[in-house]
């Protein structure tokens, strides 16, 4: 793998430091101008009689952003995916400041619609390369995936054929991630149906694969991508519509496992890792009704991440909740009770119209056994919510949760459906024009501007819903991540807006006296150089927490590859443990704080135990 220069890196936080000499903000982020950052990245959705929620019901969920080096000088750039134009490539020049290289890179994409996108080393060269994912009206030659492999010089080449990889699915997402163990990188592709599922014999529907609306799985086998959704065990129906994916090793066993937010009546599916014998992977098991007690109804976006530093991986899935009683009377009607009773006895699982917080309380029968808490914590209503981001924020050690939200048009609001019925039948009855009657019903549906959501962890499993964004503004915002930009030790956020210019939030809490950190790089091995997968464990006088190494997270976006851990008061860690994916571990000790530490693969030798246990 790529060594970065740390020559480098040392004179650019030193430059950021003599620069930022300034008293700390009583805000933990201010949101930069484009004129700053010169990130000027608008997704633009047109609209039309061809074109809007009534031909398409997700054409309003907005793209994604994926964050990383793509050039290894130690900064992090940022890709920007636009559903209908072109995507956007900016390279980090430092001090928050960003050049637009997506001509000379040639990643703008092609005709089409483009949804969600990741950052990844698919051929394992230590560069990473950009994954694409498209869906849409469109026929399957402007829905195939992209995949742009990194030349090593700032330009890239499309090669999705050639790895296997140009699925021309109704793609959401793609999450890269060492399924069976094997040293190299397989790939979960989040799909959804475009159309409405029949009801109608619906056993029988749910046991045959659709080519493009059901999820995928695809193996790595010598460098390229092989369809094993069928072997494997992955719901692969008409039923799936997709909007959010996270991996994670639930169960503590060392296998990664899988969670899909499903949008309509089809519930999430949390798949377990059954892991090998004798070499051969045993694929996996759906067991989200026996390990869930419900779920949310509209799952939208997804993250997993330990919230309350036991050792075990919890999960946050976003619905469309509104917090005032004006908002959830006029955008949602209420849950139609035999419509819930007809998915519970047709083998879906109980669904309800809030946020679900899944708190992991460990192995019962054999499998994790969840308790939902987001009531509880106060995290059930957000609003029409997108990405969710369980990250540490503030660093205090404790994971925060970031939230996107806004609808450019809420097709959902029941006095618009009332006056949409109404219109339409007196439109047929005197024979209007159906293009002017659409660019009307366009024009009238309200929109729903709201503003994004940060809450902070207060332990004791509560949130707290802070003011904490300077300059913040209602947007309509989908996909966003999370990375240090500036190198200070903080985690930065990067959002993709419709109809707005992206913004990139400056996490304030590096001004702060007594804020302390330590970052964590990983150079992993031969076919997965960034240690996706890794388990990440740091002890200090306070305790301990954990993370793993899985990019893809909350909505349509993937996240920076430096592990970042607050460290509250502490000036130190008393240890370090990390644990690769396959049985390898090493420990480092007594490390001060403020620095980034790296751990390499090829200096691992001792074998971890079966599972890591819990405290």
């Amino acid at each position: 793998m790529v060594k970065w220069h740390w020559t480098y890196r040392t004179l650019i936080v030193l430059g950021i430091m003599a620069c930022t000499k300034e008293q700390p903000s009583s805000f933990l982020f201010t949101i930069l101008s484009a004129e700053k950052t010169r990130v000027d990245f608008i997704n633009k959705i047109p609209e039309g009689p061809d074109m809007n929620s009534h031909v398409y019901e997700y054409f309003y969920n907005g793209g994604g952003v994926a964050v990383g080096d793509i050039n290894n000088d130690g900064l992090t750039d940022l890709y920007f995916t636009s559903n209908i134009y072109e995507n956007k490539l900016y390279l980090n020049k430092g001090d928050l400041e960003f050049d637009d290289i997506t001509t000379r890179a040639g990643v703008a994409g092609t005709k089409g619609w483009t949804t969600g996108t990741c950052m990844v080393d698919v051929n394992a060269d230590g560069w990473l390369d950009i994954y694409v994912c498209r869906s849409g009206r469109f026929g399957t030659e402007k829905r195939q995936n992209l995949l742009y492999i990194n030349n090593r010089d700032q330009t890239f080449s499309e090669q999705a054929a050639y790895y296997g990889l140009n699925h021309a699915g109704y793609s959401t997402q793609a999450s890269f991630f060492d399924f069976d163990l094997d040293g190299d990188l397989d790939m979960y592709l989040l799909n959804h149906n475009i159309d409405k599922s029949k009801l109608n014999h619906i056993e029988l529907a749910r046991r045959i694969p659709n080519e493009f609306a059901g999820d995928k799985l695809f193996e790595n086998i010598n460098g390229k991508y092989q369809n094993v959704t069928q072997t494997a065990g992955i719901i692969s129906n008409q039923f799936g519509y997709g909007l959010g994916v996270s991996i994670g090793d639930l169960n503590n066993d060392g296998w990664p496992d899988i969670h899909v937010g499903n949008d309509y009546m089809e519930h999430d599916y949390l798949y377990l890792n059954k892991g090998a014998k004798n070499g051969k992977h045993k694929g996996f098991e759906e067991v989200s009704k026996s390990a869930t007690a419900h779920t949310s109804n509209f799952s939208m976006g997804t993250d997993m991440a330990d919230i309350n530093n036991d050792g075990l991986q919890d999960m946050l899935v976003l619905d469309m909740s509104a917090q005032d009683n004006y908002a959830i009377k006029t955008s949602m009607s209420g849950m139609d009770p035999a419509k819930f009773i007809f998915a519970v006895d047709h083998g879906f699982h109980y669904q309800y119209m809030f946020n679900s917080l899944q708190l992991n309380q460990g192995i019962q029968n054999g499998e994790p056994f969840f308790s939902e808490i987001a009531q509880l914590s106060g995290l059930a209503s957000t609003d029409w919510s997108w990405a969710p981001l369980l990250v540490d924020l503030n660093g205090d050690g404790l994971k925060d949760v970031f939230v996107t939200n806004g609808l450019k048009r809420d097709f959902r609001n029941n006095d618009y459906r009332i006056y949409k019925k109404k219109r339409v039948e007196e439109a047929h009855a005197k024979g209007e024009s159906y293009r002017d009657l659409m660019n009307e019903l366009i024009a009238k549906t309200p929109q729903r501007l709201v503003t994004n959501k940060l809450y902070l962890n207060l332990g004791n499993l509560q949130f707290m819903d802070s003011m904490g964004i300077e300059n913040s503004q209602p947007t309509f915002s989908n996909g966003a991540a999370y990375a240090d930009l500036d190198l200070d030790g903080d985690m930065d956020l990067v959002l993709n807006n419709i109809d707005m210019k992206a913004m990139i939030l400056r996490n304030n809490s590096a001004t702060r006296p007594g804020f302390h950190y330590l970052q964590i790089r990983l150079n992993g091995p031969e076919g997965n150089p960034f240690g996706i997968g890794t388990k990440v464990k740091v002890i200090t006088a306070h305790g301990f927490q954990w993370q793993e190494q899985f990019p893809t997270r909350g909505y349509q976006s993937s996240v920076g590859y430096l592990m970042n851990f607050g460290l509250g008061s502490a000036t130190k860690a008393d240890s370090i443990v990390v644990y690769w994916p396959g049985g390898k571990q090493e420990m480092k000790t007594g490390r001060k704080a403020n620095q980034v530490v790296t751990f390499d693969y090829a200096k691992a030798t001792s074998n971890r135990s079966k599972e890591i246990k819990k405290g």
